[in-house]
């Protein structure tokens, strides 16, 4: 590999110093050679690193800071190594831009079906049974994150894109004060990705957070909207999509049906915000078979204190799940409801769960 004075670094020296601004962009910390042995694949002994590390800081390309025997890398090293990097780059976000752009397709017609499925679902529960039904939209608790992008939109806009396992994608556009050179840019990502990738959800945690922040230096800022984007990617109380069907069927039993108590209900029902207590209480507290049944007093919804709600979890695996749920009065025939619910859980999990990667 040439560099930027046209001298040529052999792929030893090149591998050595990418290690060194690799582990340097990691810690922090000047970086020694008992740790470039430990984390190349070049087999090399200690000294021999050590007269290779000489040779790069004789050349320019990393710099001792202080007495002790770690190197950190120089402006012309992370030229170099910037400089190699989007040589590279410009081929993977090539790449990784069609990726999403076929990802960002195939989730709008995965929501399509899936928003087919689940008013399709409500409906035929409602017919099934003669009692209310709800279904909410699966949420993606336990979900971990599959990478990050972040790209200029311009001088003062990055886009974030945060992608989930199950290729859930989610775009966030961030103010930034100050333009950001494609270095930069990179650096960021960089950070992100080595820590971030892979991670579950729940384990990014104030102190991951913090060293991030750290290490991005001027600028944690926008780490940190970074951080609040992911967090808005998994957020499901505000965006809850909740399905109903057969709220009239309230009408065809006299005790749920005088005008004030049947009015309740169907409120409840149309504004929904009530609907997502129930969603939330049955994710929180999902039994082993996955059912719940709440009986007057028992359920949290005021308005739902006369009739009896059945509730069960489905999951459509990688950490999608939602509640399906089932509302009458307290003689419902809860045989035949708790019967349906097993059916139903059955066939979304075999069906839509196991094809959900090819769809």
């Amino acid at each position: 590999m040439e560099g930027s004075d046209g001298v040529e670094l052999d792929e030893r020296k090149m591998k050595i110093l990418q290690a060194i601004i690799k582990t340097y962009l990691e810690t922090g910390e000047p970086v020694g050679s008992r740790t470039i042995s430990k984390y190349t694949d070049l087999n090399l002994s200690s000294a021999t690193i050590r007269n290779e590390m000489a040779d790069l800081e004789e050349m320019g390309y990393i710099i001792q800071p202080h007495t002790s025997a770690g190197r950190i890398p120089s402006d012309k090293g992370y030229r170099l190594y910037v400089d190699t990097m989007m040589s590279d780059m410009e081929a993977r976000i090539s790449a990784r831009d069609k990726e999403v752009e076929e990802l960002k397709e195939l989730l709008v017609e995965k929501e399509e079906k899936m928003d087919h499925m689940l008013k399709q679902v409500a409906k035929t529960l409602a017919v099934n049974t003669n009692y209310a039904t709800m279904i909410s939209a699966p949420s993606c608790s336990g979900n971990k994150l599959k990478f990050i992008q972040l790209s200029r939109v311009d001088a003062r806009q990055l886009v974030a894109v945060v992608v989930l396992n199950g290729n859930i994608i989610k775009n966030n556009i961030l103010t930034i004060s100050e333009e950001m050179d494609d270095e930069t840019l990179l650096k960021l990502n960089i950070l992100l990705n080595t820590h971030l990738n892979g991670l579950p959800i729940e384990e990014i945690n104030l102190g991951l957070i913090a060293r991030l922040k750290q290490q991005a230096g001027i600028h944690s800022d926008i780490v940190g909207d970074v951080i609040d984007a992911v967090a808005d990617s998994i957020k499901s109380d505000d965006d809850l999509q909740i399905y109903t069907s057969g709220t009239n069927n309230i009408f065809k039993y006299p005790e749920l049906a005088d005008q004030a108590r049947a009015s309740e209900i169907i409120n409840t029902f149309e504004e929904k915000q009530l609907l997502s207590t129930l969603v939330q209480d049955t994710l929180s507290k999902e039994e082993k078979n996955g059912i719940q049944i709440y009986i007057g007093d028992e359920n949290q919804v005021e308005s739902m204190k006369d009739c009896s709600v059945v509730t069960a979890t489905y999951d459509l695996g990688e950490g999608m799940k939602g509640t399906i749920g089932i509302i009458g009065p307290k003689r419902m025939d809860y045989e035949k409801v708790v019967d349906t619910m097993h059916t139903l859980m059955s066939q979304m999990e075999e069906l839509y769960g196991k094809n959900r990667k090819d769809i």
